[in-house]
């Protein structure tokens, strides 16, 4: 039983960062010129992680229908996701300048960096959000349960559309 809820959490975090309109889920790999240009390292206002996860986390506080009483582990992970979407933010700008000296190696090499900081920052999430899902009461649980279900099939929908695996 605890083997299938840890499995439920690990998706359920995954989900929540799948719902994330973050960069790590959204970059694709520019066209040879965009990525010559100065603006491929530059970022427009709420174009990049940090905003959109501010965003996100507004929303999903208020989907979740946090209490007073769970505002301490909502803090706690709302602080992971807030320094997940930092660090990945720094590591595609830094992707990005170097774009246009990268030979197609190294392209592929930074590209694993990407997936493995990603896979580091989950590791983080899991438990913090593990924490806020046990103060919760069953009713809530199964509320967050149903958002991140719908959060989950909406992604792997825009997903279907656009032919999108990232």
């Amino acid at each position: 039983m605890k083997s299938i809820r840890s499995n439920y959490l690990a998706s359920a975090a995954m989900a929540a960062l799948l719902a994330l309109p973050g960069a790590a889920l959204a970059q694709s790999s520019p066209t040879p010129a965009a990525s010559a240009s100065p603006l491929a390292t530059q970022r427009a206002p709420g174009n990049n992680a940090e905003e959109r996860v501010e965003t996100h986390i507004r929303q999903l506080h208020a989907q979740l229908r946090i209490t007073p009483a769970e505002q301490p582990q909502w803090e706690q992970f709302a602080a992971v996701m807030r320094d997940n979407a930092r660090d990945m933010d720094q590591a595609f700008v830094q992707r990005a300048q170097q774009f246009p000296t990268m030979s197609a190696v190294q392209n592929m090499q930074s590209y694993q960096q990407i997936a493995e900081a990603h896979a580091q920052h989950l590791q983080k999430l899991v438990p913090a959000f593990d924490t806020l899902y046990n103060a919760m009461p069953e009713q809530q649980r199964q509320l967050t349960d149903q958002v991140f279900r719908a959060n989950a099939q909406t992604n792997a929908q825009k997903r279907m559309q656009t032919g999108s695996n990232d």
